[in-house]
């Protein structure tokens, strides 16, 4: 294929964000912003590591992709904007299928007046996508992962585990309730960008998007905040169905499965039932399963079972381990 007709098939011909001043055609976008703060997000996905042909389709690789860079936006407090997207094409793929992947991203879009930008396409050994988000929130209203403070409320969105189970139900057939339920949410997620920009009046708001495991996201904000987690595993919240997988299957996906792109917070109690209420308001289920407590033990997660509690380890999908 050439790469200029490519370029000229995924470009956007009229843009709906009123901040762009020049799209796709130059060496550069260019944006301005005068009252707003600016905030910018990157992701990269593989083929083999990310998604995978025998899981998804090509639209729905493009769709996911974009959704875990918006959900990034999401945990910041920002409102998405642009995308970029620079890609590395491997010998042998049609434009078509290229196509897919695009209009995949383009289908997430659209649910957020995002307009593509810019980016790169380059020849290379495998798939390979990059992904630039940028967004915007109001003047000091981005939220960040150190404001946990002793005596807030630990909440999360949604409920979790339910990619974990979708990518299984993909890769091991049986007759699973609620199966297309957990395969979307595997494929599509929803980016709690709605939630998250109503909550822009609350002076303190800490947040981190669920991308690797709770475990993980929970002890970033510790590691941050310097504090301690105390979380009540019977409290986080999953689907009713999903009790038909083991046990340890149930806890791995909970606990440590991540691409559900939930988001986990902390809150001041006194602000508990105004959280409730944005939820109402904006359809997202809120719910609290914790709270930030003086312990000494700071930088931890304590996870409360049934009958004991253990300290939860940053456990997860990571790179380069």
């Amino acid at each position: 294929m050439d790469e200029f007709s490519f370029i000229d098939s995924i470009k956007q011909h009229t843009y709906k964000q009123s901040s762009l001043i020049k799209g796709i055609g130059d060496d550069a976008a260019v944006f301005s912003s005068l009252s707003q703060n600016i905030v910018s997000a990157v992701d990269t996905f593989v083929e083999g590591v990310h998604f995978s042909k025998e899981t998804m389709s090509l639209f729905h690789a493009g769709y996911r992709a974009l959704a875990a860079n918006i959900s990034d936006l999401a945990a910041m407090g920002a409102a998405p904007a642009f995308y970029l997207v620079s890609i590395v094409i491997p010998k042998g793929w049609a434009q078509e299928e290229l196509l897919q992947i695009f209009n995949g991203m383009r289908h997430i879009a659209q649910n957020y007046n995002m307009d593509l930008i810019g980016g790169d396409t380059v020849s290379g050994k495998e798939l390979c996508i990059s992904i630039t988000v940028i967004g915007f929130t109001m003047k000091d209203k981005a939220r960040y992962r150190n404001t946990a403070q002793s005596g807030d409320i630990v909440f999360v969105t949604g409920t979790l585990g339910d990619s974990g189970a979708g990518l299984h139900i993909l890769t091991h057939s049986d007759n699973y309730k609620e199966a297309s339920y957990y395969i979307n949410r595997h494929r599509m997620p929803t980016p709690r960008v709605s939630f998250a920009a109503s909550l822009d009046h609350l002076v303190r708001v800490t947040l981190n998007d669920i991308s690797d495991g709770i475990a993980s996201e929970a002890n970033e904000i510790a590691e941050a905040s310097k504090a301690t987690l105390l979380l009540n595993e019977p409290e986080i919240p999953t689907r009713d169905s999903f009790i038909q997988f083991p046990l340890k299957m149930q806890e791995k996906w909970k606990l440590f499965g991540g691409e559900d792109f939930e988001l986990l917070g902390t809150i001041p109690a006194k602000e508990w039932k105004e959280v409730q209420r944005i939820g109402e308001l904006t359809n997202t289920r809120v719910t609290k399963i914790g709270k930030v407590a003086e312990t000494g033990q700071y930088g931890k997660v304590i996870l409360k079972q049934q009958d004991k509690s253990i300290l939860l380890e940053k456990k997860g999908y990571t790179h380069l381990k």
